[in-house]
C-alpha cells in the first residue's frame, strides 16, 4: 500500500452561517459547527483510506472564537497521522471578514476515524508521509496524543508510552 501525503486528503468546505443555524446571540451553534467538522473530516479520512470511514472519537475541540450570523466559514481538514486502521484528522476553522476578505482562524479540532470494510470490520489504511513543517509537527504530536489516550483508557502501560516518556523525561 502506497503512503499518501496530507494534501491528498485535504478537504475544504466553505459555507454561509444562516439564521436557522444560530443561537440567541446570533452565533453559529456549536453542534452545527461540530457536524460541519465531522463531515469534512469524514471526507478526508475516506480520501486517505479509500474505504468507508466512521468517527471513532472527537479528541479535541477548541471554540476559540464565535462565528457570527452571516459569516463565511471555511472548514479545512486533512489526515495528520495514519495508524493501522485509524486516522487522526486535524481540522482548522476559518471565518472571513465580509468587507476585507481577511481570514481569521476561529476554531480547531482533532477527530479520529476508523476505516472499515463492507461488513464494518476495521481495515488497514495507508501510511502518511507528511511534507511541510506543520504537517510534520502534527504528525509527531498525533502519536503522543494516541499514547496519552491509550494510557488514560488503561490500554497502554505508562512505562510503554515511549513518546510521552521522551516528552516528559527528556
Amino acid at each position: 500500500m502506497r503512503a499518501k501525503t496530507p494534501s491528498e486528503s485535504r478537504t475544504v468546505m466553505t459555507d454561509l452561517v444562516l439564521p436557522s443555524e444560530t443561537n440567541p446571540l446570533n452565533n453559529l451553534f456549536g453542534g452545527e459547527l461540530l457536524a460541519r467538522m465531522d463531515r469534512a473530516a469524514s471526507i478526508s479520512a475516506r480520501r486517505h483510506s479509500r474505504r468507508i470511514t466512521v468517527t471513532a472519537s472527537v479528541n479535541h475541540v477548541a471554540f476559540n472564537r464565535a462565528v457570527p450570523l452571516g459569516s463565511v466559514v471555511t472548514v479545512e481538514a486533512a489526515v495528520s497521522r495514519a495508524f493501522k486502521t485509524s486516522m487522526e484528522i486535524f481540522i482548522d476553522v476559518w471565518i472571513e471578514d465580509r468587507f476585507t476578505g481577511e481570514r481569521t482562524k476561529a476554531n480547531e479540532a482533532i477527530y479520529t476515524f476508523v476505516a472499515v470494510d463492507d461488513t464494518g470490520k476495521p481495515t488497514e489504511v495507508p501510511e502518511l508521509a507528511p511534507e511541510t513543517d506543520l504537517e510534520k509537527e502534527r504528525f509527531a504530536a498525533a502519536l503522543r496524543r494516541k499514547q496519552l489516550s491509550l494510557v488514560l483508557a488503561g490500554k497502554l502501560k505508562p512505562s510503554d508510552a515511549t513518546e510521552l516518556k521522551a516528552l516528559f523525561l527528556g
